[in-house]
């Protein structure tokens, strides 16, 4: 068997990448005749202003691997599109699989896909971390529409992403397993999975957890923020919520770790000024004032609220070699959201078998049951969020129990199920 996984390769920071490639690995290690990774040189129009390959990590999480790795389409060259499609045919694969996690890449995408759809050997599968788009404007409805259609089966991670999918494509008939076999003649499968734990973090036993906190400076108890800092991510509930917990108590700190992600360019330069005056002006047009997060500065709030001496910052794009280092030191990962589609932070928080508070918003009920491997906020309710922090310090969740509930969810297990062709259609 021959399997591509498109999507972004491991030079890209972020989830999705790190998603792609532990899903190559995991049939690599199933032992798949062939996996190849088939990524964007340019995945968004370059009038986006931000810095998307990752220059400053050194782990190659592909070493000792078989994958094979084909860096061609470039979203601001169509041209490059149909080349994409000519490669993927070469590689002679029976299963591609298209990563699908925002609106905008349904164009080059949906005309991948479409070309594909035409050889009944090969069964297109979209992985949906997403179906409504989270600003969901009428532009990004039709994107969705365009760009997910041609697949012959979907994946999501949650029941709610399934709920969204019907409500896209009201007239198809769509038939829901756990299992991944695939459905009769005239249905389209959908295998309802989960966000599996990231292996590609893992914790380092001999690191020095009591010196790297006096190092940074926190205390008795932390609660981490990781990752890209986004506005519906709710850094700034978090912020504020702790802001009245350390009102309460002297040992809690705060460690924000990650990217502010549209400042990830040099603003001095011509062409950074440029891309942000014309990627602007394309935000008025096509997203609500709610949805441009381009003036969001949530770290401005820690003088406001006079925390300075708790909270460690460390606003930049983390190594891979040194993650492992900010979840060994905390106790807790907060997770606060506006709204939420399934999250890779949530995942590489249960490899360090860190508990989760979370707002009960999303897939997050479904995968957090209150008080046994987290808790779970009011969504907007900074009493309820401080509260919940509080009460892991006063009845911490014990880690067993966050092993138990994820001890299912492994990348091995996610591979199986896509692997499980019997009993129908494509």
């Amino acid at each position: 068997m021959r399997i591509v996984c498109f999507g972004p390769g491991p030079k890209f920071k972020g989830g999705i990448s790190n998603y792609n490639t532990s899903l190559a690995r995991a049939f690599d290690r199933l032992g798949v005749e062939e996996v190849h990774i088939v990524s964007w040189t340019q995945q968004y129009p370059a009038i986006i202003p931000r810095e998307f390959v990752d220059k400053t990590s050194s782990l190659d999480f592909l070493e000792d691997t078989r994958i094979h790795v084909h860096y061609i389409t470039n979203y601001n060259n169509p041209y490059s599109w149909r080349e994409t499609y000519h490669l993927i045919m070469g590689l002679e694969p029976d299963i591609v699989i298209f990563q699908w996690a925002i609106a905008i890449q349904g164009l080059p995408l949906g005309r991948i896909a479409r070309l594909l759809k035409k050889h009944k050997n090969i069964e297109v599968i979209f992985d949906l971390h997403f179906v409504i788009q989270k600003e969901n404007s009428s532009l990004d409805k039709w994107m969705t529409r365009f760009g997910i259609r041609h697949a012959d089966t979907y994946i999501t991670h949650a029941y709610r992403t399934v709920d969204e999918l019907k409500e896209v494509f009201p007239a198809r008939k769509l038939e829901v397993n756990e299992t991944g076999e695939r459905a009769p003649e005239g249905k389209t499968t959908v295998i309802k999975l989960y966000h599996p734990i990231y292996d590609l973090f893992r914790p380092d036993p001999a690191f020095d957890v009591a010196g790297e906190k006096e190092k940074l400076g926190l205390r008795e108890n932390v609660f981490l923020f990781f990752g890209f800092i986004r506005k519906y991510k709710g850094l700034h509930f978090a912020i504020e919520a702790f802001a009245d917990l350390a009102k309460k108590r002297d040992d809690v700190s705060l460690l924000v770790c990650g990217e502010s992600f549209w400042n990830t360019l040099e603003k001095k330069k011509f062409s950074t000024r440029v891309k942000k005056a014309v990627f602007g002006a394309a935000k008025k047009i096509f997203l609500s004032k709610r949805s441009d997060e381009g003036e969001y500065r949530p770290l401005e709030l820690i003088s406001k609220f006079g925390i300075e001496d708790r909270v460690v910052v460390k606003n930049e794009f983390i190594p891979n070699e040194d993650v492992h280092k900010y979840f060994q030191v905390s106790d807790a990962v907060v997770l606060f959201y506006e709204f939420a589609t399934p999250s890779g932070v949530e995942s590489l928080s249960y490899n360090f078998e860190l508990p989760i508070l979370a707002t009960a918003v999303g897939h997050f009920p479904e995968t957090i049951e209150d008080g046994y491997n987290g808790y779970l906020a009011e969504p907007e309710d900074i009493g309820s969020m401080t509260a919940v922090m509080e009460k892991m310090i006063d009845h911490p969740i014990d880690r067993k129990h966050v092993v138990e509930s994820t001890k299912m969810m492994s990348w091995d297990n996610y591979a199986r199920a896509i692997l499980n062709r019997g009993g129908g259609g494509a």
